[in-house]
């Protein structure tokens, strides 16, 4: 029961580690909702962390006031260390008293916050951190996105049904968790089903010259090169698998959101590939395109997957908050735990490890653009 409620004026209060917002002694308790939140905005994950803090500021805005409290969202810059992340978290509840937290982006800095979190029993949703074992932390630590391990599981499923891959190379950033994770799944999966993995590459984050070992798998001919990493990296592999000769689909996870643009002056090199995301542009559902609509208004740009979560995870806190009545912590992660939302993402319930179970969209990249090859819901996975 999703509640849009009319913002007058400046109903919402932004704080950021900027600047603050002059409080009213003796009743900002009892009139305001504090959701804190830490994203990396300036540091080397900010194209990340910057949009998931619009998804959220914008739900935070747009709902205004629950239980005639304001909603005040009051977002620190981690910088994308794990340091800062815990020191953006320890200022926001010992500072600024937030009631419930969203965050962070990357899995590195949401794992140090949500130890912190468990141990202060504040309720979070990260919106974007992927790695398995951040939920598991404690009963307080929720997520909206799907987990690495689904990932890579579904890209198995993918390869060797709708594509029929019997073979598949699989390309590992062995620096990263969020790689390794889908890729080990990727191959349990693919094994299972069937399908033969003739090689797997190991690469380091720093690398940017593929071809010595992109030469180890020419002549190959694996019907699929899976690629789990981030859309940056992909736009620097990607044009070199192709300027060696090799024709393999690419295939890749939810990091990929952005690579059009990241290979927009070599669109060849992803043409034909499928990656599975969180949501698309394309869907036509009233919820997703006034969604963003009122982004692209408001900041200017199209949102991608990172601001559509980090929207749903504020939504869904919000939406718990409301269905609590009360801020209270164990109230609002029971009002978590049996809640059933209505996101951007996808209709969200959570599992009983508080991941969501959810629509997942499997997309195409046509002529350039990223197209809805097929929806998967959590029965086909």
């Amino acid at each position: 029961m999703w509640k849009q409620i009319l913002v007058l004026g400046l109903s919402v209060s932004v704080l950021t580690a900027c600047g603050s917002a002059q409080e009213t002694e003796g009743s900002e308790k009892a009139e305001t909702i504090k959701i804190g939140a830490s994203f990396d905005l300036t540091g080397p994950y900010a194209q990340y962390g910057s949009f998931a803090s619009n998804g959220a500021q914008m739900a935070i805005e747009e709902a205004g006031i629950v239980d005639e409290k304001v909603l005040e969202y009051i977002v620190e810059d981690n910088k994308g260390t794990q340091i800062e992340a815990a020191n953006t978290f320890k200022k926001l509840v010992d500072s600024k008293k937030i009631d419930v937290f969203i965050g962070a982006d990357v899995s590195s800095n949401t794992e140090t916050i949500a130890n912190l979190a468990q141990e202060r029993e504040i309720p979070m949703v990260t919106p974007t951190a992927t790695k398995e074992s951040i939920t598991s932390i404690g009963d307080h630590i929720f997520r909206a996105c799907y987990i690495d391990p689904t990932q890579g599981e579904l890209l198995a499923q993918f390869s060797t049904g709708d594509l029929g891959a019997t073979t598949a190379v699989v390309m590992v950033n062995s620096e990263n968790a969020y790689s390794t994770g889908i890729a080990e799944a990727f191959i349990t999966e693919f094994e299972a089903k069937g399908g033969k993995i003739v090689k797997q590459i190991n690469y380091g984050a720093a690398d940017v010259d593929f071809r010595p070992i992109l030469g180890t798998i020419q002549g190959v001919d694996a019907d699929v090169i899976v690629i789990p990493d981030y859309y940056e990296t992909i736009g620097m592999i990607a044009p070199q698998i192709r300027e060696l000769g090799i024709k393999s689909t690419l295939i890749g996870g939810d990091g990929w959101d952005g690579v059009t643009e990241q290979t927009k002056n070599n669109p060849e090199a992803v043409e034909g590939s499928y990656f599975v995301n969180h949501y698309t542009v394309q869907d036509d559902s009233e919820l997703v395109q006034d969604f963003i609509a009122n982004y692209t208004e408001k900041y200017g740009e199209t949102p991608n997957a990172f601001a559509a979560l980090g929207y749903d995870a504020a939504r869904i806190l919000i939406e718990a908050i409301d269905t609590a009545d009360s801020t209270d912590n164990v109230a609002v992660t029971n009002a978590l735990v049996t809640g059933s939302f209505e996101g951007v993402t996808g209709k969200i319930t959570f599992d009983e490890n508080r991941n969501p179970v959810k629509t997942v969209s499997v997309i195409q990249i046509t002529n350039g653009e990223n197209t809805l090859y097929k929806k998967l819901d959590p029965s086909q996975y």
